[in-house]
């Protein structure tokens, strides 16, 4: 079941704006699960499965501006009337890695000359005009806060947790076993390291997986040193998985 349909009367009810509060959002409504000081907050953006990609990116989880931004997207889209896939596909395209983040993947993905391998003329056109080629998605697909603040993969560990790892299991395995043959693009060494699992595991193909690409948060200050680190490693990977197919 796609979870938008539980929430719909939900987000229907909310007022019809740009972004919200988290006091407006971090709801008893809104709330998945709750486990000592961990929150799971639905949020729209992550129901929308493009099975054909060619570039699968994968987060830890949407944090607050992330899910603020894909709830007032699907708000609007209600009152539109619009059905429920188009507002999946919406929410999707609107939402995902929102501010800073996109802005700093399509950056590095640029300086890996994706662009040209693909023939775009900037890596945006993934997040728009061409973002067929393209499927997103968190290990949690959302809103995980801990504390009250947004969840950095690290305390706990997911694979450390019975909780998110049901959310993994649940919500990312399926898309992980659908999309196994796309360029796999872990954000950050919390993500790379949940991908090794699946690879010792054999779900998905090591040949396939973009290690060393950095978590693109402005506030990972170490995001530029680790890629440039990484930099003739990935854009090699990137040009044999593209010769490959």
């Amino acid at each position: 079941m796609n979870q938008l349909e539980k929430y719909y009367k939900k987000i229907a009810n909310l007022p019809l704006k740009e972004s919200y509060s988290r006091g407006e959002l971090l709801t008893s409504d809104f709330m998945m699960a709750k486990e000592n000081n961990i929150e799971i907050y639905y949020c729209t953006h992550n129901e929308y499965v493009n099975k054909k990609a060619r570039v699968f990116i994968i987060g830890i989880t949407p944090g607050f501006q992330q899910m603020s931004k894909s709830i007032a997207v699907a708000r609007q889209c209600l009152e539109e009337n619009l059905s429920l896939d188009e507002v999946s596909y919406i929410c999707k395209r609107e939402s995902r890695f929102f501010g800073v983040l996109r802005r700093n993947i399509i950056q590095l993905l640029n300086d890996l000359d994706l662009n040209n391998v693909l023939n775009l003329e900037c890596c945006e056109e993934l997040f728009n005009v061409k973002d067929y080629l393209l499927h997103t998605t968190s290990l949690i697909p959302y809103a995980v806060f801990i504390n009250g603040k947004n969840y950095t993969g690290h305390s706990p560990k997911i694979m450390k947790n019975k909780l998110l790892t049901s959310f993994l299991a649940e919500y990312f395995m399926p898309q992980a076993a659908v999309l196994q043959n796309s360029l796999i693009v872990p954000l950050g060494k919390g993500v790379e390291e949940i991908i090794a699992d699946y690879t010792r595991a054999g779900i998905i193909n090591e040949n396939n997986v973009l290690s060393g690409f950095p978590h693109p948060s402005g506030a990972n200050g170490h995001r530029l040193h680790q890629f440039n680190n990484n930099k003739e490693k990935m854009k090699r990977k990137i040009n044999d998985f593209f010769q490959e197919r």
